[in-house]
């Protein structure tokens, strides 16, 4: 909640704090400019950070548990990379389409289906291949060459893309927790509900899959139903969250281990919420970061979520090995 507020009160435009908590309390702030800029820029901007490091985090537990792979995440096996296809053949191929069905796909609609399709055709590939490699480190291989791949197939489009075209791709590439209007804010919202219903219906099998599969069908467990329940729920959830907010990295790879260590559980229970915070709460700290004290420039999210998440993922790569995580 602290973050929250801080994160309101941040920005190129000096605004006192009581002034916010006037604005958000239903009261007006000294000016009405002032009251505008909270109301319709800031506060849509925290709940959408709040919604993605809470997506985000909850899709790499997931990933992490499906595979018991503890590098696995939402953009190394190449779930964001195969989001991130979609919103190119959106933005960079829509134009090539037929009126009507060109303009449905420019939509807020058109683009969650398109990145929410790639991500889960990735995963797809992903798990098949995984059921046959049962080496954990040539998973990761094969979800980062899933990656290239499509990421390739982007080089590509851009190729033959217009110069307004690439604009557009490259600022979404970027990432951006602004600029996004109320109809794609509800949108991103209840596509991550619906999401993080189905992932709290598979806390019980998680528990079990860590133990092994063999393990969970010994306990009951729908092995097959709870994958694809899985899958749909990390697709529905970086895939919504890569479409309107672009490829964030490091944040689903990072949360569930910090989750682990401030916790000191492996009951999904307890981690399933955790990360859920903890996500929110890291999401808001690096968007707090992305703009800089007394200047309108505002730095790419992505760019910030990489410099602060590849330190504590080696940091808690050294602490594994000492023994302490």
């Amino acid at each position: 909640m602290i973050l929250f507020l801080a994160n309101i009160s941040l920005g190129a435009v000096k605004i006192p704090f009581t002034d916010v908590v006037n604005a958000l309390t239903g009261g007006n702030a000294s000016k009405p400019a002032w009251n505008y800029i909270i109301i319709h820029y800031r506060l849509p901007k925290a709940i959408v950070a709040l919604i993605t490091g809470m997506a985000l985090s909850i899709g790499g537990l997931l990933m992490q548990t499906l595979f018991r792979n503890p590098l696995a995440g939402p953009d190394v096996l190449g779930l964001s990379s195969g989001a991130s296809l979609g919103v190119a053949f959106v933005i960079l191929g829509a134009g090539l389409l037929p009126g009507a069905l060109g303009i449905f796909l420019l939509s807020g609609y058109g683009v969650v289906m398109a990145s929410v399709a790639g991500s889960f055709a990735v995963l797809l590939l992903v798990l098949a291949v995984a059921q046959r490699l049962r080496d954990t480190m040539a998973i990761l291989i094969t979800g980062i060459m899933f990656g290239s791949f499509t990421g390739a197939i982007v080089s590509i489009l851009t190729y033959f893309s217009t110069a307004e075209q690439l604009q557009k791709y490259t600022f979404w590439a970027l990432g951006s927790l602004g600029n996004l209007s109320q109809e794609s804010i509800m949108i991103l919202a209840v596509v991550t509900l619906m999401g993080l219903a189905l992932a709290i219906s598979c806390i019980k099998p998680l528990d079990a899959l860590l133990l092994g599969e063999r393990y969970a069908a010994s306990m009951g467990i729908n092995l097959k139903r709870t994958r694809i329940i899985i899958i749909i729920s990390a697709s529905l959830l970086t895939g919504c969250v890569t479409a309107f907010a672009g490829p964030i990295a490091f944040v689903g790879l990072v949360v569930p281990h910090l989750a682990r260590l401030l916790l000191r559980a492996g009951n999904h229970r307890v981690l399933f919420w955790g990360s859920l915070f903890t996500g929110g709460i890291l999401m808001l700290f690096c968007d707090m970061c992305t703009q800089l004290p007394g200047s309108a420039v505002v730095l790419p999210i992505n760019g910030i979520t990489s410099v602060v998440g590849a330190p504590v993922v080696i940091g808690l790569l050294l602490q594994k090995r000492k023994g302490i995580y």
